[in-house]
């Protein structure tokens, strides 16, 4: 047999207990995985009366009730701006990492008929409502630099930075987290009615309603290993002005989420194995 012609031998054999993460074929399998966001972004607003308007109407009905819950009757301080655009200044990228973990959470429970039939890298699964959620936020976010100029607050030089750092330290914590809760949830349904409590809870553990002045000197360091408790304080301070970039709870928060990205991926490869099994 001509030596061209040869067929090569591969060996196959089976991952190690904990594999890692293949970026060379998670690239090779793009064109999937943006189907399966395109295929998110539809869904998420087919059959509705609003559409996409809904990416709009949460956040401003959000910041109605806890202007008056919380700006109104509790008188939580605002740190020198208005309590309505103080909160939404927090509930918009809250919004996105919200929807971003329901939706990763919940994809392989969802997609279970296609982790059955066919192969390929698993990961893509849980990843693409992270994206898709992404255009909810953009939507938000632009209203938000409109209540902003109502306001007649403009945003600083150093929110060119801030907000696409935060944005990024957002998906990367509804990635780590969603990807473990995602593998949970294929095999114990209890995690579907877990997640909204632990949401709710996440959120009054950040500063959304509040202000992080009302928390005691000591514990503000380690209150920025909380993600989203750098995110919120860093998209307050070059948005609204309210304070100086806090530096290092930001980068506190990126090593958090990063540490919540790798984890939480490496167990999802971990468990892998067995989804086509419990699906």
């Amino acid at each position: 047999m001509d030596q061209a012609h040869r067929p090569t031998a591969r060996r196959i054999a089976p991952v190690g207990r904990w594999p890692g993460i293949d970026l060379q074929e998670l690239w090779a399998y793009r064109g999937l995985f943006f189907f399966l966001v395109w295929r998110d972004v539809k869904a998420r607003y087919s059959q509705t009366v609003f559409g996409a308007g809904w990416a709009i109407i949460q956040p401003l009905l959000s910041m109605v009730v806890f202007s008056i819950v919380f700006g109104r009757l509790a008188r939580l301080p605002s740190e020198g701006v208005p309590y309505s655009v103080f909160s939404l200044a927090a509930l918009v990228p809250w919004a996105y990492f919200s929807s971003a973990l329901s939706g990763s959470s919940g994809s392989l429970v969802l997609n279970r008929v296609l982790v059955k039939k066919v192969y390929f890298p698993r990961l893509i699964i849980p990843s693409a409502p992270v994206l898709a959620a992404l255009v909810d936020f953009c939507i938000a976010f632009v209203v938000l630099l409109l209540v902003m100029l109502g306001f007649g607050i403009t945003p600083r030089p150093a929110a060119l930075i801030a907000v696409p750092v935060g944005v990024v330290i957002v998906a990367m914590t509804a990635m780590g987290v969603g990807a473990w809760l995602a593998a949970l949830n294929i095999q114990y349904r209890d995690v579907t009615h877990l997640t909204p409590f632990l949401i709710q809870i996440w959120m009054y553990a950040s500063p959304i309603v509040y202000s992080v002045s009302l928390l005691p000197e000591r514990v503000r360091p380690f209150y920025a290993l909380n993600p989203m408790a750098g995110v919120v304080m860093a998209f307050r301070s070059t948005l609204l002005g309210t304070a100086a970039l806090p530096w290092s709870a930001l980068l506190t928060s990126a090593a958090s989420a990063a540490v919540l990205l790798v984890a939480g991926t490496l167990f999802f490869r971990h468990t892998e194995r067995v989804f086509a099994d419990v699906a």
